[in-house]
């Protein structure tokens, strides 16, 4: 059974970093891509960033480059979500997301399987 997991969500402070983790079962990541995404109150659900497991490469969308890093570890079946100089704009519920292939894309509805998400909030 697939299954992702998602971790690491909280409350943090503006400037704060927070790490979120996405662990995989059920299936091996090797050949998969896995997305964040990240969902507001009343917005839509957005990319955040993808990272190609067989081969690292990564991507990011412009509201987040230089602040996030995605990482892998094949090894462990997980994926993170390293986050840094968190804005209250970055507040939402991140989910992680996996569809199989090489191609990262942040367009939700190509993703099959999904986290539960976990909620990050960022305030003062």
């Amino acid at each position: 059974q697939v299954q992702l997991v998602e971790s690491g969500g909280g409350l943090v402070q503006p400037g704060g970093s927070l790490r979120l983790s996405c662990a995989a079962s059920g299936f091996t990541l090797d050949y998969y891509v896995i997305g964040w995404f990240r969902q507001a109150p009343g917005k839509e659900r957005e990319g955040v960033s993808c990272v190609i497991m067989s081969d690292a490469s990564t991507y990011y969308a412009d509201s987040v480059k230089g602040r996030f890093t995605i990482s892998r570890d094949n090894a462990k079946n997980t994926v993170y979500l390293q986050m840094n100089s968190l804005n209250p704009e970055d507040t939402a519920v991140y989910y992680c997301a996996t569809r199989f292939g090489s191609k990262c894309s942040f367009d939700y509805v190509r993703y099959d399987y999904w986290g539960q998400g976990t909620q990050v909030t960022v305030s003062s």
